[in-house]
């Protein structure tokens, strides 16, 4: 029997703690070919997108997260969940395979829940970011825009205050991403001035690759900036 690439797991919600399904995807139907220059990963199989089922929409109450979300809920915040999303959600599943669309709306329900919930600024971006990814797949390139917009904000969030130390991300790939999209919105002064940050610390950096990239993008808007100033 042919095995599916998609299997359902069951999650507890963390606001109204009801059991609901949602769907993930085999980890051996999951290749990547290679990697945009802001880490959007291009799958080999462009019909099975894990990227679609990274949140998990509670069907009963709307309340939507990841599992990077904390457990811990500061105070008023269940209040502002029950009153901003449970009290006007329409029951409704998420649980099955999802379309581009759906996986961008989960996306937002979770961006929203998250800011709600005061969530890292790390989590915050990197949703906003996978955000932007899907929006690329469909050529909407204001919407694309956007969410980086978004997802760069709160990556320079995260820098300043720290938060994205004790997660996945290193600094290098923090600095790294705040200046490659700023370069995507046309924000070159930022950019520019956040791949020397990465450079700087190329002696010390355990994450080589992510320097050289630094080093083409950067040489890339020199390069820019001349030819501009030859015209």
């Amino acid at each position: 029997m042919e095995i599916s690439p998609y299997y359902q797991k069951s999650i507890e919600c963390l606001h109204c703690k009801k059991q609901f399904k949602t769907t993930k995807v085999r980890s051996k139907f999951v290749k990547v070919e290679s990697y945009a220059s802001d880490f959007q990963p291009n799958y080999q199989n462009k019909e099975i997108n894990p990227l679609l089922y990274n949140i998990f929409v509670c069907e009963h109450c709307g309340v939507s997260f990841t599992e990077e979300f904390s457990k811990y809920f500061a105070p008023g915040v269940k209040d502002e969940l029950q009153e901003k999303i449970a009290n006007k959600w329409v029951p409704r599943s998420y649980g099955n395979e999802r379309s581009i669309e759906e996986g961008i709306n989960a996306y937002k329900l979770g961006i929203f829940c998250g800011i709600i919930k005061k969530e890292k600024f790390i989590n915050i971006a990197g949703l906003a970011l996978r955000t932007a990814w899907l929006y690329r797949l469909q050529q909407k390139h204001a919407d694309e825009r956007r969410f980086i917009e978004i997802a760069r904000n709160r990556y320079e969030d995260s820098y300043s205050y720290g938060d994205f130390s004790g997660t996945q991300m290193s600094e290098t790939r923090v600095v790294y991403l705040i200046a490659e999209l700023s370069r995507r919105i046309g924000d070159v002064e930022y950019a520019t001035r956040y791949f020397s940050k990465v450079i700087e610390k190329q002696s010390t950096s355990l994450e080589p690759k992510i320097v050289e990239m630094a080093k083409d993008r950067w040489q890339e808007i020199r390069d820019s900036k001349e030819k501009e100033a030859q015209y």
